[in-house]
């Protein structure tokens, strides 16, 4: 079940044909070379790539090709008309550079100059870059490594992975820009994440930030404003896939709750779900039951939920909220995951964010809790860990939002993963839910009770971890770990889970090491990450961030992608020889994309 969520439409990629304007020969032999490549990049990015809500990225080509100034503008005004978010402009042959190029500053955009020995694409890319940086609105540059004959009708594998990887990222900076962020409460326990900036998030992503009380959500379910069709048959489900997975209470006996208080806080926390589901992109159905402020919703592409400690202390947790919230199915079936963070970590919400709209895929939400080395291991459980935890590894843990699709119990290619949710299958469905069990939440942490999931993430998943973090007086930084899931022996599990807490949902996190900086060993991951949360996304998609964190001027402090994956816009070359020097000052000199 897919349901349009946000206001307005998805955003298109504009295609620009270039061209030489001298008219008498030149542009004549050039028309239809030049509007073959434009097709050929429309068709790659419409097979290729889907927007989160399951759909295919559409594409815009300009009406004619662009040899002048008044073709230029033609161009803009149509991608104007028809919603267009980043562009992709495409070139066999010389043209007039600033004549030609794309004026909107706040429009990711490529260029793709055909490497060919015919005519000089080459040179109009290397102008047309030279203009852009020139004129402060930096582009990706996208130049084959081969010479192609003039009348190919393919695009090289390498330009197609520029291509792709330009498209994913401006899609995601596009599909953020005028959304909202939703605050449901306010700062969790002094976590900083959760002091919300509204002036990041305006100057560096385009969005408004929404927030409303957590008493809202009391008052919603007090006076009956929620679907209680929807609600009826949210119950039917979670009795049978959630309640029917109830864990073991382990709170001493005189903090346990009854079976009827139990059964009672399932039912609030259902509510809760529907509630914060409602509050974020709105429900028709509640306009139909007179509530006409409240089906609104606030336009919110992520959000979350400070519960702890004024909230938790007298009511049920979040836990099972946001949980669901960010896993890919729920009583109304298999569906796209939404962005919930626990303690409303705004700066990891951003992280889920950003993973999300590059992958379509849920998100697990994390505590970055424990390095532990081979050799505390072994001194702990007198096993000593190998194959991919051999030299160490992380332990992620949070009771709150881990999305389900993190058990691993998706497939692709026979391993374990997290798909998109269109390609997820009912069974895949069933098989997270039996994975994951409800344990009574621990009421030393939790007063008001509840419920907190409780699964293992299977091995062998590569995943990327990923966290913002705002410094005074530089401003927003991301952080990339690139690694893998891996399982334990079972007693080595028990053993280290244990001393932890039994009931929240665990993953055993192996980075990828270089040998070299903060991934010189696992400890040094773990000793360099920049705050107390971290989210992960299933694949290895720390090329992707770094283009999209670029797009949007944010600099990377800590990644372990390859030299040769790195694409960013042209002009980071001119500021200087070490990538992660350059990319400091450029993204220094040209500030936030919405400043």
């Amino acid at each position: 079940m897919q349901t349009k969520r946000f206001i307005g439409e998805n955003p298109k990629v504009g295609i620009r044909p270039v061209i030489d304007g001298r008219q008498g020969g030149v542009r004549e032999s050039l028309e239809e070379q030049t509007m073959n490549m434009a097709g050929r990049v429309a068709e790659l990015i419409t097979s290729t790539l889907k927007y989160t809500d399951g759909t295919p990225v559409q594409c815009v080509i300009a009406d004619s090709t662009i040899g002048r100034v008044p073709e230029a503008a033609a161009c803009a005004e149509k991608f104007r008309k028809e919603g267009v978010g980043l562009t992709i402009s495409v070139t066999p042959c010389w043209c007039y550079g600033s004549e030609t190029i794309d004026y909107d500053d706040r429009m990711p955009k490529a260029i793709w100059g055909f490497n060919g020995t015919e005519r000089p694409g080459a040179v109009y890319l290397a102008a047309a870059l030279a203009g852009h940086n020139q004129k402060g609105m930096p582009a990706f540059g996208i130049y084959g490594h081969d010479v192609q004959d003039a009348d190919t009708q393919t695009i090289p594998d390498d330009v197609k992975e520029k291509l792709l990887r330009f498209t994913r990222a401006g899609i995601a900076v596009a599909q953020m820009r005028g959304k909202s962020y939703l605050s449901i409460g306010s700062v969790t326990m002094g976590i900083a994440g959760s002091i919300v900036d509204t002036d990041f998030f305006q100057t560096y992503l385009g969005m408004r930030n929404e927030s409303v009380d957590e008493v809202e959500i009391i008052r919603r379910i007090e006076e009956g404003i929620y679907d209680k069709e929807e609600f009826k048959k949210a119950m039917a489900w979670t009795e049978k896939y959630c309640k029917t997975n109830e864990g073991h209470d382990f709170n001493p006996a005189d903090k346990q709750k009854s079976r009827a208080q139990k059964d009672a806080d399932w039912e609030y926390i259902v509510k809760m779900m529907i509630i914060m589901r409602d509050l974020m992109c709105g429900n028709p159905k509640l306009r139909e039951l007179g509530f006409k402020e409240e089906a609104l919703g606030h336009n919110a592409i992520a959000a979350g939920f400070q519960g702890q400690r004024q909230w938790t202390d007298h009511l049920p947790n979040g836990d099972f909220a946001e949980a669901m919230l960010n896993s890919s199915f729920d009583w109304n079936g298999i569906r796209e995951a939404f962005v919930m963070a626990t303690e409303n970590d705004s700066l990891n919400g951003v992280a889920m964010l950003f993973s999300k709209l590059l992958t379509g895929s849920a998100q697990v939400f994390a505590d970055v809790r424990t390095y532990w080395s081979p050799e505390a291991v072994e001194r702990v459980t007198g096993k000593r860990p190998t194959g991919a935890a051999a030299n160490g590894f992380i332990h992620l843990i949070n009771s709150g939002a881990a999305s389900l699709d993190g058990s691993g119990e998706q497939t692709k290619d026979g391993k374990p993963a997290m798909k998109p949710f269109w390609e997820i299958t009912e069974a895949e469905a069933e098989k997270c839910l039996k994975a994951t069990t409800w344990y009574p939440a621990n009421r030393d942490y939790f007063r008001g009770g509840g419920f907190s999931s409780h699964f293992v993430s299977k091995e062998g998943m590569p995943v990327t971890m990923v966290r913002l973090n705002l410094v005074k007086g530089l401003g927003p930084v991301l952080q990339i770990a690139e690694g893998y899931t891996v399982e334990l022996d079972a007693d080595v599990h028990k053993a280290l889970d244990e001393r932890t807490d039994r009931c929240w949902p665990t993953t055993w996190f192996a980075p990828r090491l270089t040998g070299k900086g903060a991934f010189k060993d696992v400890y040094s991951v773990m000793n360099n990450w920049g705050a107390n949360h971290g989210a992960f996304s299933y694949g290895h998609i720390g090329a992707d961030l770094i283009t999209l964190a670029s797009m949007l001027r944010i600099p990377v402090c800590m990644h372990n992608v390859e030299d040769d994956k790195i694409f960013r816009p042209s002009a980071w070359a001119a500021f200087g020889m070490d990538p992660e020097g350059s990319d400091y000052r450029a993204c220094k000199n040209y500030g936030g994309l919405y400043k």
